[in-house]
């Protein structure tokens, strides 16, 4: 059975002008011959992505999407008509929502949060930018501090808005966030706090103790790494403390104080210089 909106491991039947015709339950899928891999022979299996064109024709691509069925998404519109949206998500054919999927109205060049899912009706994949009913609802078990993949979204009043393990919503705050980040981004955070409303606030870093010392011992390697001097001091600038050491200018501070307390570094006006024992 094929897995529309997903990645399909399927043998190559024929090798026609126009592309390769792969099998599956659900009939024959077409690779069209731009796609197709050097090398690639009939009797094959090959992994591909499928979905329908703008025929509502099945067909298989080795372009890799932005997303998969059932996972959320941060995507930008590239157009929009009497109908709804067409959202890039890195193939040929656009994803499409519909007007009555819109929390919002959908503008070109705008970057949106959306979940994409199989239309039974249709047999589409379709997005939504109405997340509230492919959110989880089951308790939250995750911890604070506890390590989590986040998805970037769009930058709001307060903050970036974005998606927890595909599952939860949260909220990343602007004054926690000391370098630049793309909506669509996949990247590490932690969870800050579990909201009484089933949502998160998230920060790129661990807090409290953790914190700092995972920033002192990081500290502590780039001195070793560059002869025991590091032109910062708690005066620089907090761009340059993150392009260095890739820590936000208020945990290097603690963790410059740390390591000052336990005699491991010397504070001077121009840098910072490691303390080594005989």
């Amino acid at each position: 059975m094929l897995h529309l909106g997903d990645y399909n491991y399927l043998e190559i039947l024929r090798d026609l002008e126009h592309g390769l015709y792969l099998g599956s339950d659900d009939g024959d899928v077409l690779l069209p011959r731009k796609y197709v891999p050097a090398g690639a022979q009939v009797g094959d299996m090959i992994s591909v992505f499928v979905y329908r064109d703008s025929e509502d024709r099945l067909i298989a691509t080795t372009l890799e999407p932005k997303a998969k069925v059932d996972q959320f998404a941060c995507l930008q519109v590239r157009d929009v008509n009497n109908y709804g949206a067409f959202l890039d998500w890195g193939l040929e054919k656009d994803l499409f929502v519909p007007y009555k999927n819109q929390h919002d109205d959908l503008y070109p060049g705008q970057w949106a949060l959306v979940y994409i899912y199989l239309d039974d009706n249709s047999d589409r994949l379709v997005g939504s930018s109405k997340l509230a009913p492919y959110l989880s609802y089951d308790p939250i078990s995750l911890q604070e501090g506890e390590e989590v993949q986040l998805l970037i979204g769009p930058e709001k009043a307060l903050g970036y808005q974005v998606i927890v393990n595909n599952s939860y919503l949260g909220m990343l705050y602007r004054n926690e966030v000391f370098r630049p980040l793309q909506p669509g981004e996949y990247t590490q955070g932690y969870v800050k706090k579990v909201r009484e409303d089933n949502k998160l606030d998230v920060s790129l870093q661990k807090q409290g103790y953790d914190e700092v010392e995972q920033a002192a011992q990081t500290i502590l390697q780039r001195l070793q790494a560059e002869n025991g001097w590091l032109p910062l001091t708690d005066k620089s600038a907090p761009e340059l403390i993150y392009d260095t050491l890739g820590m936000s200018k208020k945990t290097f501070k603690k963790a410059l104080g740390n390591l000052y307390k336990r005699g491991a570094v010397q504070l001077l006006p121009q840098g910072t210089q490691l303390i080594t024992t005989s």
